[in-house]
């Protein structure tokens, strides 16, 4: 059995998908798609940067979403792989649970590209900027984790937001709790806990007017049927439902990404193959979580072609 999994947030850079676009019609009409769409030339950013243009939430989200499904589509209009005849099962980390959905057509594309456009505004717009951090706590697993969150807290926001693999948890909320928290992490015999460079504390309770512009954007545009079950970031568990899953992704905003569950999940329910589309972010996360598990990450023609060989 085989999931297609999607990568969220961060694994942007200048210069994504120019060579599939200039390799492919497809991936050239995804593009375009996109910045119709969105009104703007998302492409021409995603190609020339600024960096800090395409850091910004409002574009990255949908530049990484875009980047998966112009693999997607090279994969299936080009390759002559359908998603879901290949995959049991789909997944997306944070923002790449819009993708995966797109992938298994519960979203259009451009529904997608405007409600990331919409999701990345919300979210940045939710907590004044210096407010609100984020900090990735390396060697530390869930327990440990939570520990030194409430720790931390000392009244404030400082919650879980992402649980990624074994060895890596991710904290959000209040910039002074999140701030105590890096500074406390031996005493929870944590390695290590380290800033990460974000505009905003996602996954946490701060981001409540987030969920709630997302709450009514996808009143306006639910998701339909999925030709593939997703499993959920806040459930960790199967979801096939599209009023569970338009619920769900209003939650989302708020609450932890249970990848690491998700992964195991997964392979619970027999998966041995992982395959990561427009990324490299995910394969080294799932191959902490479970072992014998075949995990391969496809960005690139070549990656594509030696895909189309193996499924």
């Amino acid at each position: 059995m085989r999931a297609f999994v999607f990568p969220g947030q961060g694994s942007q850079k200048v210069g994504m998908g120019v060579d599939l676009a200039a390799a492919s019609p497809a991936a050239r009409a995804v593009f375009e798609e996109v910045d119709d769409a969105l009104g703007q030339k998302l492409s021409a950013i995603m190609r020339e940067g600024p960096e800090e243009a395409l850091t910004l939430t409002e574009n990255a989200q949908p530049a990484i979403m875009a980047n998966a499904i112009a693999v997607l589509r090279v994969l299936e209009q080009e390759g002559g792989i359908a998603l879901a005849d290949k995959a049991q099962f789909v997944a997306g980390h944070s923002l790449g649970e819009y993708t995966a959905l797109c992938a298994a057509g519960a979203f259009s594309l451009a529904d997608t590209a405007r409600l990331l456009k919409l999701r990345g505004q919300a979210m940045q717009a939710a907590v004044p900027v210096g407010v609100g951090a984020m900090c990735a706590l390396l060697g530390a697993d869930l327990a440990k984790a939570q520990a030194l969150a409430n720790a931390a807290a000392e009244g404030e926001v400082c919650t879980v937001a992402n649980d990624n693999d074994p060895g890596q948890v991710v904290l959000s909320g209040h910039k002074a709790a999140i701030e105590r928290a890096v500074a406390m992490v031996k005493d929870f015999e944590i390695k290590r806990g380290v800033l990460l460079p974000v505009s905003a504390p996602f996954h946490c309770p701060l981001m409540q007017p987030a969920a709630d512009a997302m709450a009514k954007a996808l009143a306006a545009t639910p998701p339909g049927a999925l030709t593939v079950p997703l499993y959920a970031n806040v459930t960790a568990a199967l979801a096939t439902d599209p009023a569970d899953i338009q619920r769900l992704l209003t939650q989302q905003v708020t609450g932890c990404v249970r990848w690491r569950e998700s992964v195991i999940a997964m392979k619970d329910a027999g998966v041995e193959r992982f395959v990561e589309l427009g990324g490299k972010v995910l394969g080294p996360m799932i191959g902490r979580c479970v072992t014998d598990v075949e995990v391969t990450s496809v960005v690139t023609m070549d990656d594509i072609e030696a895909l189309v060989a193996t499924l």
